[in-house]
């Protein structure tokens, strides 16, 4: 696979844990979280109960609404996987873009491309 293979991810579930807002050395805002995710899939034909949490990481101005959330909230947050370090080949999903789903008729929507933030 070349360097444009695809890698998008898109998951939906509800902020169950993160750790404190933390800064790079270049003062960019980086807070690592979990989100839980429950529904129901169909595979090979047959409806399955999915139930799982995703490691996740965000940096810049979605990183501070991810700290001001309430744990608990629901989310939908898509972005792109990668390895969690040079020793570590874990998983983490880097969020990109976050929509909160509760609280606000239209939701409280964020993303970052290129440095830019709508």
């Amino acid at each position: 696979m070349g360097a444009d293979g695809a890698n998008q991810v898109s998951l939906g579930g509800r902020l169950v844990e993160r750790s404190a807002l933390r800064h790079t050395p270049a003062g960019l805002p980086v807070l690592e979280f979990r989100i839980a995710h429950a529904s129901r899939q169909i595979e090979a034909g047959l409806p399955r109960q999915v139930e799982c949490e995703a490691t996740a990481v965000a940096l810049g101005q979605t990183a501070e609404f991810l700290a001001a959330a309430p744990l608990g909230s629901a989310v939908a947050a898509s972005g792109f996987l990668a390895a969690r370090g040079v020793r570590s080949r874990q998983l983490v999903l880097h969020v990109t873009n976050i929509e909160f789903l509760e609280g606000n008729e239209d939701g409280i929507q964020t993303q970052e491309q290129d440095g830019s933030q709508t």
